[in-house]
């Protein structure tokens, strides 16, 4: 066990192009957003192990000692990469929850302690997971949660070398500057994906070819960001902003828009800014990309219209490193304060 305190983060994700359609066999492509969830493990001796979630409010401990004693014989029975319903009520035993719990934050409880016993159940440690990425949004925030939680546990035990660390090198798409909007509008994934499943079936010979088009789409974008990458110019630029126009284009046809994204397009498009929605659609999020040659000025306003809407909107980049260890003074303060529980 490492006996020093380890910071652990991972990015969220967006989809660029070919949500929905990669449903139906086709292409999409998913890139990591510079928002990050960020995880701070601290070793001690004290015989306990805690979890601090401070964006949900929840602040946990057990005994490591009561722990021990439990049978967790049931966390290896089966197929490891998925908890039977009975393991799940098992868990919520451990974690002292009633039977019928199954918000989000609760699962975010049981996802640390089935971590934690299947790793390193003996070892006294506390645990504290801030992020600012917005959670249910389709942005990764379990995703970056979980991440976290296995580098960091699996680190420390020594389980497996350490992830990427600060300033190293990695091969990722080139870095793209962008808008990332929240509408703040609930959607269901599930009714949005079974809709165009419907529209697919009354219309094959309609839908078929959207799908089919936004499949080149994704393939057309990646071999720009390719390109980009080598030596990136102002025309991939270009190229880039058609693209998000006819997918989003493609992805009203499919039935998946929704007002407050047609006003979000609405508004960037004001500013010469090209906009679509990212991930199930009916309101969540979009993006909007920002050229390199923008000014700080323009890109404020735009920022200050989309808020007026009622929108949260985050500057952020897309591109970014993966799963990686920092040292303490290459987070921002901030982050530091978060995870210092300030």
């Amino acid at each position: 066990m490492l006996s020093e305190v380890l910071l652990v983060s991972a990015p969220g994700k967006v989809i660029l192009h070919g949500e929905h359609a990669v449903v139906h066999g086709k292409v999409a492509l998913a890139v990591a957003l510079n928002l990050r969830t960020f995880l701070r493990l601290q070793p001690h001796s004290n015989g306990k192990v805690g979890l601090n979630l401070p964006n949900i409010g929840i602040k946990r401990a057990w005994d490591v000692a009561k722990l021990q004693m439990l049978d967790t014989s049931f966390l290896k029975q089966g197929d490891v990469t998925a908890l039977t319903p009975e393991q799940v009520e098992k868990l919520k035993e451990v974690a002292g929850f009633p039977e019928d719990c199954a918000d989000h934050e609760h699962l975010a409880v049981l996802s640390f302690l089935y971590l934690y016993l299947s790793v390193c159940q003996s070892q006294s440690l506390d645990v504290t997971v801030w992020s600012e990425l917005p959670t249910g949004a389709g942005l990764g925030s379990s995703a970056a949660y979980s991440v976290c939680l296995a580098a960091a546990l699996l680190t420390a035990c020594k389980e497996i070398p350490n992830p990427l660390k600060d300033g190293e090198a990695a091969s990722r798409p080139p870095a793209l500057k962008i808008l990332l909007i929240n509408t703040k509008v609930p959607r269901s994934t599930k009714a949005l994906v079974a809709g165009v499943r419907s529209r697919l079936l009354k219309f094959p010979e309609i839908v078929a070819p959207l799908l089919t088009s936004i499949d080149a789409i994704s393939l057309e974008c990646e071999r720009v960001l390719g390109e980009m990458a080598a030596a990136p110019a102002p025309e991939h630029y270009l190229v880039l902003e058609e693209l998000i126009d006819m997918n989003q284009h493609h992805l009203n046809a499919l039935g998946v828009g929704h007002a407050s994204l047609d006003r979000l397009c609405q508004v960037t498009m004001a500013h010469g800014l090209h906009s679509k929605l990212t991930g199930a659609g009916g309101g969540g999020c979009g993006i909007t990309l920002l050229r390199p040659d923008l000014e700080r000025p323009e890109v404020e306003a735009v920022k200050q219209a989309l808020t007026s809407c009622g929108f949260d909107c985050w500057e952020t980049s897309i591109g970014a490193p993966g799963v990686s260890i920092h040292t303490a003074t290459s987070l921002d303060a901030p982050v530091r304060q978060a995870l210092d529980g300030l």
